[in-house]
């Protein structure tokens, strides 16, 4: 059940907790899936998102018995972290005002092995150009290594590009994201930077791969963005992007049940063509050779 439906989480769109609700409803069968058994982290806005809002990671009371959480050692202690398994625990992390579930690369109960890489595109200007040549650049090295990819707006600024791998040592997985970010900005300094600041970014986009590192998060496919007019972090075909139909804040909580009318789910079939990362590792090895 979800409490105050009539609430306003999106006040200059009319959006309320109850449509927010339901378009988790209806994105469920696509997205349970994808974030089944992966720790969340709840971005919740609670008087919605024309104030302030929190993220929340440990969840310690006040949940029902059913819900299912992994614990996590941290400094000093844990964390509790709530886990989507089915419908029922999507909606009630709906219902605790969450806007975007944020979820791991890897998967409860083996956290220490990765299932997917994720390379977050962040610009720090708003040029279409530059992002739409960088983001072909960074495809065009994962083809090189032999990976498959898929994409998704962010529903933000940039994109999410991403690689489903069979389950890797998280570490390992960790390290060959970064080493492919090093060669992508190395090939393109002009466009990319792996500097955490923006005050030391300039112009450009920041290659992001610390989203697969353990305890990182990245937005959850389908999930609301807590922007103007509820954008969507959603899949889309490299053939969308290269025509430029897909722009980061394209799809959006009023047009997303047309949008899966027309394509259904692109990433039903994501893992299909999941890939070991030995042979990519050989080819990166090469690549970084080569390049010095």
């Amino acid at each position: 059940m979800i409490t105050h439906p009539e609430k306003l989480l999106f006040p200059a769109d009319g959006i309320t907790k109850g449509d927010v609700a339901a378009y988790y409803e209806r994105v469920s069968p696509f997205l349970v899936p994808f974030a089944r058994s992966r720790p969340v982290t709840m971005e919740r806005f609670p008087r919605g998102i024309g104030e302030e809002g929190f993220m929340q990671k440990n969840v310690e009371k006040g949940f029902p018995a059913w819900l299912e959480r992994v614990t996590v050692p941290k400094q000093g202690g844990v964390v509790n972290y709530p886990l989507i398994t089915d419908h029922r625990s999507l909606m009630w992390v709906v219902n605790q005002n969450t806007i975007t579930p944020h979820v791991w690369v890897s998967r409860a109960p083996a956290l220490d092995l990765t299932d997917l890489l994720v390379f977050d595109l962040d610009p720090s200007v708003d040029d279409a150009r530059m992002l739409r040549t960088a983001t072909l650049g960074l495809r065009a090295l994962l083809e090189e290594l032999g990976v498959p990819t898929g994409i998704k707006t962010s529903g933000s600024k940039g994109y999410h590009i991403v690689v489903p791998i069979e389950p890797t040592p998280a570490g390992e997985a960790g390290r060959f994201a970064d080493a492919v970010g090093a060669l992508a900005t190395a090939r393109d300094p002009e466009r990319f930077t792996l500097a955490f600041a923006k005050k030391d970014r300039g112009h450009r986009i920041f290659m992001d791969t610390g989203r697969n590192h353990p305890g990182a998060t990245f937005a959850c496919v389908y999930a609301l963005r807590p922007r103007p007019g509820a954008p969507v972090s959603a899949p889309c075909t490299w053939e969308e992007f290269e025509r430029g139909d897909a722009p980061p804040q394209r799809f959006t909580l009023r047009d997303m049940n047309a949008r899966l009318d027309a394509v259904g789910d692109l990433w039903s079939t994501l893992w299909d063509g999941a890939s070991s990362l030995a042979e990519p590792a050989k080819r990166l090895r090469a690549l970084k050779d080569t390049s010095r």
